[in-house]
């Protein structure tokens, strides 16, 4: 992924690869990523660690910070300081119109 040719603070869009937020998040799925939207717990996010971009869910437990994933066959991993969340999913396109999901932002964060 690169972000050259935007700001690092403009949405810009992904696509999912692979299984591990099914059935919220298909293959194939495009979803928008706010790099300006603060993560909060609950908050889908993609996070980035040692070149590798992860996609997810946001725990926050106990102090301590997991990446959840939707399949019940991936189990989530406890993220480490070296871990950068690039953002915060606001939107969610499937390929079809009637499909478009958006997910909003409480008003604390």
């Amino acid at each position: 992924m690169s972000q050259s040719a935007c700001s690092a603070a403009e949405p810009y869009a992904l696509r999912v690869m692979g299984d591990s937020m099914r059935p919220e998040f298909e293959d194939g799925h495009i979803i928008i990523v706010d790099p300006g939207v603060p993560p909060f717990d609950g908050a889908f996010v993609v996070l980035e660690t040692a070149g590798e971009f992860q996609f997810g869910q946001l725990r926050l437990q106990s102090g301590s910070q997991r990446l959840h994933f939707l399949n019940p066959s991936c189990h989530s991993v406890a993220m480490t300081p070296s871990c950068r969340i690039k953002g915060v999913v606001v939107q969610r396109f499937t390929g079809r119109r009637r499909d478009l999901k958006h997910y909003p932002v409480p008003d604390f964060v």
